[in-house]
């Protein structure tokens, strides 16, 4: 391949792992699958592996991936937390243990699951845990250590402890709770997150340590980073023994093999069995296990040259869809499921997975009674991915009623088919759910199964006849008694105290978020203001447009929004809004979020824009005061610099934050 081509792919590939770096360590989401990212990487291998002399030291195979988020405290690592070198076949493995034994005689191997989730350092002196901190780029983390001290299988306190000691471990979010959480988001209409490594990712670095207790985290000690030198502790599996001994949750299964061929066995037993552990894994990892051996082996700009990680490959299995079921969501979207023969899937039975939208369905060409591919994304949520074998002549097409109630439905713009009838029996449901979800007006208990049972007894037909229910309404729900009926009774009196902005994305008005309703709430101060407000008072709000004016004043144009709004006012709930910015000094700024920031996600972003009396925007106008720009900042940084808007880095808006 000619050489300038060659560093134009590898310029494009390294940027592709930037991006994709940026969002899973920073951003805590992801857009590509593990392997699709580990491809990627393997592709920069190849390429510097045969031109040796493009090789920068700041490629993705040099460096650790990841960075100190700015939110926290920078924790510098006494001793580096390394990544580790990924394998994807048993001869590389074969390979592994080749080099090992040019370095070292008879070496043996201890083998682990690869847990998938956020590795973090925890430090103790006298026993006591004092400081908590994430790998960061390997060199500087952020100490999460108020957050990690919620999680109950992090000890506060040493069984025999020694001096001082640092253990390295690795948090996860269990896939019970991962599914509880992804259905909770769903309810309350927010951006579910794609795996666990997500999730516990994002709830680790969360400033109120309560929602970190909330997500039910866990973690698996798996190393020794440093120890007072009167505790010796010559080798991997010794030092993991040590670690039980002392109160540590260590890796639920390893073991110590004289040989690789032993060793790759393990692997495989492992990989057989992932499905059958609590939480995710994405591999195993074999270690040298003698500490004399790793210390004459060392390691890399990256990688210990003593340890690799076998990745396991997707499992993907073909199957009959069966059936397509279509539900009916909150906002009225038809949303169709695959229903297929049951296939077994990283140790679980599977029979269900969501197809999105009628475009999705053309995109894969499928019908009732073709052959599919389907796996688990990240091992957990079940998807289809191509179609393996077209066994009839036709592509499904979801009808263009409402399974629900019957009525003719329309297509949107987000090319999904909607129900327009707000006497729909699922949406009444789902707007039910979505009301007191915990984004909403948070009411505890009241989740899908009790709305479910309160709307087929017919208590309630609307958000407003929660707040007209009864201890004997609640009694003659199933599984209810005296004291669970007492605190849904008590958790809906609470939430009669919310701030309105809560109110107002309780009521699922189209197009409007949690940011939309507290910006209305600030401009319009209270509910009878807001019902009176024309589309031009709307769109004066920076970042609303006609189509979000619109459909606020559509909502309060009903009278039957008009009759809730009434009969929630005459219960008590709060219908004014109370400020809650916590300085001025953004106030009567306009600020568009653009691009990817060094340490900011974008949501992080917006809210110190508004936690500073700011106003984020979406579109860059003559009304914006700054850009906040990072890389790939693109059309919107184009337009700032037209209009001579300026424009910010992440570190200009910070200091302008903290004056």
């Amino acid at each position: 391949m000619d050489i300038k081509k060659t560093q134009q792919e590898l310029d494009e590939l390294k940027s592709q792992i930037a991006y994709h770096s940026h969002l899973y360590y920073v951003e805590n989401r992801t857009e590509i699958s593990d392997y699709e990212y580990d491809m990627i990487m393997n592709r920069i291998k190849a390429i510097e592996s045969e031109y040796p002399q493009l090789i920068t030291e700041d490629s993705p195979t040099q460096t650790v991936q990841g960075m100190a988020n700015s939110t926290f405290e920078k924790v510098t690592h006494t001793v580096k937390m390394e990544s580790l070198l990924d394998a994807f076949s048993y001869n590389e493995l074969k390979d592994f243990d080749r080099r090992v034994r040019e370095s070292v005689d008879n070496p043996q191997y201890v083998v682990e699951a690869k847990i998938d989730g956020l590795s973090m350092s925890l430090e103790y002196v006298n026993g006591v845990f004092t400081r908590g901190s994430t790998r960061g780029d390997g060199v500087v983390g952020e100490d999460v250590t108020a957050n990690l001290a919620t999680i109950k299988s992090v000890p506060k306190k040493l069984k025999n402890a020694p001096e001082f000691l640092e253990v390295r471990g690795e948090v996860y979010m269990p896939k019970e709770v991962f599914l509880r959480l992804v259905e909770k988001q769903e309810n309350e209409g927010k951006q579910p997150f794609k795996n666990p490594r997500n999730a516990a990712a994002g709830s680790v670095r969360q400033k109120d340590s309560k929602i970190t207790r909330e997500r039910e985290l866990d973690i698996f000690i798996f190393n020794i980073q440093q120890i007072s030198s009167d505790v010796q502790v010559s080798g991997h599996k010794e030092s993991l023994d040590l670690l039980k001994k002392y109160g540590f949750k260590v890796s639920p299964r390893y073991a110590r093999f004289d040989n690789i061929e032993d060793a790759i066995k393990e692997v495989e037993a492992i990989g057989e069995m992932r499905g059958q552990f609590s939480f995710e894994i994405d591999g195993a990892v074999i270690k040298v296990d003698d500490f004399t051996q790793r210390n004459v082996m060392g390691s890399t700009n990256k990688y210990p040259r003593w340890a690799v990680a076998y990745k396991y490959p997707p499992e993907e299995k073909e199957t009959v869809l069966k059936d397509i079921e279509i539900s009916v969501g909150r906002t009225g979207v038809l949303t169709p499921t695959a229903i297929f023969d049951t296939v077994q899937l990283a140790g679980t039975s599977v029979s269900r997975a969501v197809l999105h939208n009628q475009d999705f369905i053309n995109e894969k060409q499928i019908n009732i009674g073709d052959t599919i591919v389907v796996r688990k994304a990240g091992d957990i949520i079940p998807e289809v991915v191509r179609l393996a074998r077209k066994n009839t002549d036709d592509v499904f097409k979801i009808p263009l009623v409402c399974p629900s109630c019957g009525e003719a439905v329309e297509k949107t713009d987000e090319s999904a088919l909607r129900c327009t009838n707000p006497d729909c029996p699922q949406q009444i449901v789902r707007n039910l759910i979505h009301f007191a979800s915990r984004g909403a007006m948070n009411i505890e208990g009241l989740g899908e199964a009790v709305v479910s049972q309160l709307a087929e007894k017919q208590l309630i037909k609307d958000v407003a006849d929660i707040y007209y229910l009864t201890k004997e309404d609640a009694l003659i729900l199933e599984g209810f008694k005296d004291k669970s009926a007492t605190n849904l009774i008590n958790a809906i009196e609470n939430s009669k105290s919310n701030n309105m902005d809560k109110l107002v994305f309780a009521f699922g008005i189209r197009n409007v978020g949690e940011k939309a309703a507290k910006l209305l709430c600030e401009e319009f101060k209270t509910i009878e203001n807001l019902i009176n407000a024309q589309i031009e008072d709307i769109i004066k709000i920076d970042g609303f447009g006609r189509i979000v004016a619109q459909s606020v004043v559509d909502y309060f144009k009903k009278d039957t929004v008009i009759k809730i709004v009434k009969r929630l006012q005459e219960k008590g709930v709060n219908t004014s809004y109370i400020s809650t910015v916590e300085s001025d000094v953004l106030k009567g700024k306009t600020i568009v979020v653009t691009g990817t920031l060094p340490t900011l996600s974008r949501d992080q972003a917006e809210k110190l824009i508004a936690d500073n009396g700011g106003k984020a925007s979406s579109s860059v106008s003559k009304k914006t005061s700054y850009v906040l720009a990072g890389e790939k900042a693109g059309s919107k940084l184009d337009k700032a610099n037209t209009l001579g808007i300026p424009v910010l880095t992440e570190e200009e808006f910070l200091n302008m934050i903290k004056k």
